[in-house]
């Protein structure tokens, strides 16, 4: 029996290519419709990693014509919550703590988030509520990190 979760399996199902992402993009604003305000298209998913990227709209735009700075937060959560739907089993489930955000520049482009765990954790060792943390650095379309999240989750069995 496997321990994979449905939205990976899912992933894994569709072709690796812009159908395919656009395909799970849908699917998964369908199921967390806040998603959809960043218009995220999921680029990469596996255990330990998530990449997500959004284009600039008129509708994440700040005051000065930017990608807005809670925008970029929401773009973040999109990462980390399908890296830990990819990474976390079924034996266990998560929910989101705390976030801890640095704002490192203008974000005057389209964003791609990366999620990605030093190491996935053994979880068949977590036989209680553990912290766990994931990193999210979200790049501007010249490759420089213009967001830097830590996003703590509160895992536990089920």
């Amino acid at each position: 029996m496997t321990h994979e979760t449905a939205t990976y399996r899912g992933w894994k199902k569709l072709p690796d290519n812009r159908i395919g992402h656009a395909l799970f993009s849908l699917g998964m604003v369908a199921r967390v419709p806040y998603f959809g305000t960043v218009l995220p298209q999921v680029i990469r998913l596996e255990p330990g990693v998530c990449e997500v990227t959004s284009p600039k709209w008129f509708g994440i735009h700040n005051h000065l014509g930017t990608f807005h700075a809670i925008a970029a937060c929401n773009l973040a959560e999109v990462a980390m919550g399908m890296l830990s739907e990819a990474t976390v089993p079924t034996t266990h489930r998560w929910i989101p703590k705390s976030m801890n955000v640095q704002y490192l520049a203008k974000a005057e482009s389209s964003l791609r988030a990366v999620a990605k765990l030093a190491e996935v954790p053994d979880f068949a060792t977590i036989t209680e509520g553990t912290e766990l943390t994931v990193p999210v650095s979200i790049y501007d379309r010249d490759g420089i990190e213009v967001v830097h999240a830590e996003i703590t989750t509160w895992v536990t069995p089920r």
